[in-house]
C-alpha cells in the first residue's frame, strides 16, 4: 500500500499518478465493501476484482521509491550511508504514526474490529504479520499484510541498490528482475501444488501464497523495472512516452487478460502467470500516465489530488468505518441501496480524513522540524518521481 507525498510542498508530481492512486484506493474500498453486502449485483464483478488495486499500489511503490534512489546512485553522490539513513528516517515517519494509532484502536477497542480475532501486536509492529498470520482465527486488520510487503521492500531495496551500484550494468539488473519474476512463477506453482494436495481444507491460499512477501514481488519488480528504464535508458523511456497512447492500450489489453486469468482467483494459472501479467499491465499504464500525450497523464480532475493524499489513511482505517456503519448506523437507515452506500462512503472518507489531518500530517511536520532532519536527502529530478 503506497503512501502519498511526504508533505504538501512535494505534491508536484504528474496528475496521472494521482489519478491512478485514487483509482487504486477506490477499487480496494469497493472490493472490501463486498464483505458488508457489496454494491449490488450489477457491480459485483467489478467489486470482486477490486483487490487488483493493491497490485497497482505495489507497482507505484516500486517506481516512485526506486527511481529517485537509482538516480542518486547513478550520480554517485557522496554520503550514501547518510542518504540511506535519511531515507529510512523519512519512511518511518511516513508510515508509523498513522499505522500505530490504527493498531492501538484495534488492540484497545475490540468493539470496533470488523472481525473478533486479532493477531498479537508484535506481529504488526515487526511487520511479520503477512508471514505468520493464523487467518482461520485472526482476520481483523488483515489488510495490514500489504503494508508488511511494502515495508520489506523499503528495507531491502535501498541496501541492495547501494550494494550493486557501479558493480553491474543496467541490462544485468533488468535480467536479474526477469529471473526473479520467473523464479516467482515457479515458487508459486510449487506452493500451490504442495498445499492444494496436502492442506486443501485450510486457509493456505491466504497464509502461504497470497500474503507472503516472496509471492507478491511482481508488482514491486515491475515498478523497479520502470525506474531502471527511466534512469538508465532515458531514450527508451522517452520513446515510450511519445507513444503513450499505445502503451495505455496495451496496458488495458493486458489488464483484460489478467481479468481472464484470474477468473478463478485461487487457481494455479492465476497464481503463476496471472501475477506478472497483472503487474506489467499496471506498469504500462503507469508509464503512459507519466506522459502528457494521454488524457490520463494530463487530466487534473477536482478532488483527485486530495483523495490520493488521503489514500494511506483511508486504507488503514476503512474497515473500522465499514464495521461501524454496519453495526450502528445501518439499522437506522431505510432499506435503500443508494442511501446505505452513501452512509458507508461518508463514514470511510470522514474516518480517513480525521486520521490524515490529526495524525499523518502533524507527524510529517514534526519529522521535518526535527533538528538536523529538515531537508529530504533524496530529491527526484522529475516531478513525477516525488519520494513518497
Amino acid at each position: 500500500m503506497t503512501t502519498p507525498p511526504d508533505s504538501p510542498s512535494q505534491r508536484h508530481h504528474l496528475p496521472g499518478l494521482d489519478l491512478l492512486r485514487s483509482i487504486a484506493i477506490l477499487w480496494v474500498l469497493l472490493f472490501h465493501s463486498v464483505f458488508v453486502g457489496g454494491v449490488g449485483p450489477n457491480f459485483d464483478p467489478l467489486a470482486r476484482f477490486g483487490w487488483v488495486g493493491v497490485d497497482l499500489f505495489f507497482v507505484l511503490s516500486g517506481f516512485l521509491i526506486g527511481a529517485p534512489l537509482l538516480r542518486r546512485l547513478q550520480r554517485g553522490a557522496a554520503g550514501q550511508g547518510a542518504g540511506l539513513a535519511e531515507f529510512y528516517w523519512r519512511r518511518a515517519w511516513r508510515i508509523l504514526p498513522a499505522y500505530v494509532v490504527v493498531l492501538a484502536i484495534y488492540q484497545g477497542l475490540p468493539v470496533l474490529r470488523e472481525q473478533p480475532g486479532l493477531e498479537p501486536a508484535w506481529k504488526y509492529l515487526s511487520f511479520s504479520f503477512n508471514l505468520l498470520v493464523d487467518y482461520a482465527h485472526n482476520q481483523a486488520f488483515s489488510h495490514a499484510w500489504s503494508l508488511c510487503v511494502e515495508e520489506h521492500f523499503y528495507l531491502v531495496f535501498p541496501l541492495l541498490a547501494w550494494a550493486l551500484a557501479g558493480r553491474v550494468r543496467a541490462w544485468q539488473l533488468l535480467a536479474l528482475l526477469a529471473l526473479l519474476v520467473l523464479g516467482g512463477v515457479g515458487l508459486r506453482a510449487a506452493i500451490w501444488l504442495h498445499f492444494d494436495a496436502l492442506r486443501p481444507d485450510t486457509p493456505w491460499f491466504i497464509e502461504a501464497l497470497y500474503y507472503p512477501t516472496w509471492s507478491r514481488l511482481d508488482g514491486l519488480l515491475a515498478g523497479v523495472g520502470l525506474a531502471l528504464l527511466q534512469v538508465h535508458r532515458p531514450r527508451l523511456w522517452a520513446w515510450g512516452q511519445q507513444r503513450a497512447q499505445w502503451l495505455l492500450i496495451l496496458g488495458l489489453a493486458l489488464l483484460g487478460l489478467a481479468w481472464w486469468l484470474f477468473r478463478q482467483r485461487t487457481g494455479l494459472l492465476a497464481n503463476t502467470a496471472g501475477w506478472p501479467v497483472l503487474a506489467w499491465a499496471w506498469g504500462l499504464i503507469i508509464w503512459a500516465a507519466t506522459s502528457p500525450q494521454t488524457g490520463l497523464g494530463r487530466w487534473r480532475l477536482p478532488g483527485v489530488a486530495w483523495l490520493a493524499a488521503l489514500s494511506y489513511s483511508l486504507y488503514l482505517s476503512h474497515k473500522l468505518a465499514l464495521h461501524a456503519v454496519e453495526t450502528w448506523l445501518l439499522p437506522h437507515l431505510p432499506d435503500q441501496g443508494a442511501l446505505q452506500f452513501a452512509g458507508y462512503a461518508l463514514a470511510i472518507l470522514a474516518t480517513g480524513a480525521v486520521l490524515h489531518y490529526a495524525v499523518e500530517r502533524p507527524g510529517l511536520r514534526w519529522r521535518d522540524r526535527w533538528p538536523g532532519r529538515a531537508a529530504a536527502d533524496v530529491r527526484p529530478a522529475s516531478a513525477a518521481l516525488t519520494v513518497r
